[in-house]
């Protein structure tokens, strides 16, 4: 008799997990490709993915390309020192865990329920993780100059990027805490015609002068809504590596830096927090829950 395939890990755990947190509704959806794998979302806006089984397995599409500037940061498994402003379900600080071992990093979250429910369903026992709750803005004040390898923005209040948070006057406060040879990552959503990420680029412009973005070549091109990302520092970024790595992905990405990118926000004016708005509202369902 031909042996049985073995069955799948079982769940112990329902398939959704519904709570409620500080700012809304949090669910836990089940990955029904993944047997040990999450996707976290808050008021219907999907937040984070986390595979307890590989937290190197990167399921958005952003994730990955801010993965990727993770990646060119410093040399393979050297560790880093990394402040994430935004925490969701941790996936980031999970994989630079298992990428770096020994890394120091300091998770920010508003919401301390959600904090809670992160910490009791989708745990990260041994990751040495220092989780904060409270104001990004006020957290990046708390940490000392100089003190830092990488700043990761991903913060979002439902499914837009708080204005406080795309300021000029909030990028100082990034390069304050950046070590010299340190990078800005900040993970951007908008679409035609891009007002938003070409104002971002300038701001960012304006504190720093090495700067590229990472997108897909429809978002570029402003054929449709998405998600952008912005890394910036005070040294010439691995742009070569970003290339390398966004053209192999999965989810193929170009790179925009220098002149592309001069042109990218050329007319474009710095955001102050005077003139400071949230992101745009995306389009309905864009952020929505996984397919079933």
């Amino acid at each position: 008799m031909a042996a049985q395939d073995e069955p799948p890990p079982r769940r112990l755990s329902p398939a959704i997990i519904r709570a409620e947190v500080d700012h809304g509704t949090a669910e836990l959806i089940a990955d029904p490709d993944r047997p040990l794998a999450w996707t976290l979302l808050v008021n219907d806006t999907a937040q984070s993915h986390v595979d307890l089984s590989d937290p190197t397995h990167l399921e958005f599409e952003y994730v990955r390309r801010l993965g990727h500037v993770l990646d060119a940061a410093a040399p393979p498994t050297r560790p880093l020192r990394v402040l994430h402003l935004g925490g969701g379900a941790w996936t980031l600080p999970r994989y630079v865990a298992a990428t770096r071992p020994g890394s120091w990093q300091r998770v920010v979250e508003l919401d301390g329920a959600l904090v809670d429910l992160v910490a009791a369903r989708l745990p990260a026992d041994g990751l040495d993780l220092d989780v904060r709750v409270g104001d990004a803005r006020y957290e990046l004040e708390q940490v000392p100059d100089g003190s830092v390898d990488v700043v990761v923005v991903d913060v979002f209040a439902g499914a837009r990027i708080p204005s406080h948070l795309t300021s000029v006057e909030f990028v100082r406060g990034v390069a304050r805490v950046l070590d010299v040879d340190g990078i800005h990552a900040a993970n951007l959503a908008d679409g035609p015609p891009l007002h938003f990420a070409r104002a971002q680029v300038a701001t960012a412009a304006a504190v720093f002068p090495e700067l590229a973005l990472l997108a897909s070549p429809e978002v570029l091109r402003g054929r449709r809504f998405g998600n952008l990302v912005l890394a910036a520092g005070r040294r010439p970024l691995p742009v070569r590596e970003l290339t390398r790595a966004a053209a192999a992905d999965p989810f193929r990405a170009r790179v925009e830096s220098g002149r592309e990118l001069c042109r990218f926000a050329a007319g474009a004016q710095v955001v102050t927090d005077r003139t400071a708005g949230p992101s745009p509202v995306p389009p309905p369902g864009f952020f929505g829950r996984p397919a079933e």
